[in-house]
């Protein structure tokens, strides 16, 4: 028996013809499906479930942290604050040396500054540590010198001897700030000298251009001594580390070892 089906006679509608493919119904409930001639499918070109995901947050379907979501601040709550050290702990907020004038506290994290008495007692032993047997030395040899007398052989004698005893102080107070930040008087006081960035011991740069300072104005006639006067009496009155010049030109303080 035949299976072939007749086509439809001229006039007849072509629905009735079997061998053309009959377009489907859209499935029910939803959009027709991928490849249809209805269109695309259902979910193809819609956004994901729950909306599209906030700008900068983790992708859709990523489980939530352990123990939940970090509480919101509280209303009115600023940014954490800062804290910045002093220059022994790093450099605080605000510049070098703080906020404000002087900074927040400039001190912190420094040790504590020398108390000035101690400095000026320190400078007295090591000015007689040299002093008196480069003095003895110094009389032996161009012979006995009368300060008092103003001529010009004994004038002489007093420049040759001052001259040498401010070379011999130079010398050692250099060696003794590079080697260790202390002199022999220093550490009859119990201070040292320190570079203010960190608190370490003077840099050969540091350490000689404080004795410099200190030292060499004092051959200038007259004028070396005011010189000198202003440059110890400056620690009287600066703020906020109690430096004299000599500290200033090496970057430098003083201050206590216990």
């Amino acid at each position: 028996m035949s299976t072939d089906q007749p086509r439809p006679g001229p006039g007849e509608p072509p629905e009735n013809d079997p061998f053309l493919k009959q377009p489907q119904e859209p499935p029910a409930g939803g959009a027709p499906r991928n490849g249809s001639p209805y269109g695309a499918g259902p979910g193809a070109g819609a956004p994901p479930p729950g909306g599209p995901p906030p700008p900068g947050g983790p992708p859709p379907g990523t489980p939530p942290p352990p123990g939940g979501p970090p509480p919101p601040p509280p209303p009115g709550a600023g940014p954490p604050p800062s804290y910045g050290g002093g220059p022994y702990g790093g450099p605080p907020a605000g510049g070098p040396y703080g906020a404000g004038e002087y900074g927040a506290d400039p001190l912190a994290g420094m040790p504590p500054l020398a108390n000035r008495g101690k400095r000026l007692l320190a400078r007295i032993i090591d000015a007689l540590l040299i002093g008196i047997p480069v003095g003895l030395i110094m009389n032996a040899i161009v012979g006995w010198v009368d300060y008092f007398s103003t001529s010009s052989v004994e004038t002489s004698k007093q420049a040759t001897v001052s001259g040498v005893t401010m070379l011999v102080y130079l010398i050692y107070e250099g060696l003794m700030l590079t080697s260790r930040g202390q002199t022999v008087g220093k550490m009859a006081m119990r201070i040292r000298v320190a570079m203010l960035s960190d608190g370490s011991i003077p840099t050969a740069q540091a350490g000689w251009t404080r004795a410099a300072v200190y030292t060499l104005p004092e051959i200038v006639p007259c004028c070396g001594f005011i010189f000198w006067l202003v440059n110890v009496l400056w620690c009287t009155w600066d703020k906020p580390y109690q430096q004299c010049l000599h500290d200033k030109a090496a970057r430098t303080v003083v201050v206590a070892t216990d």
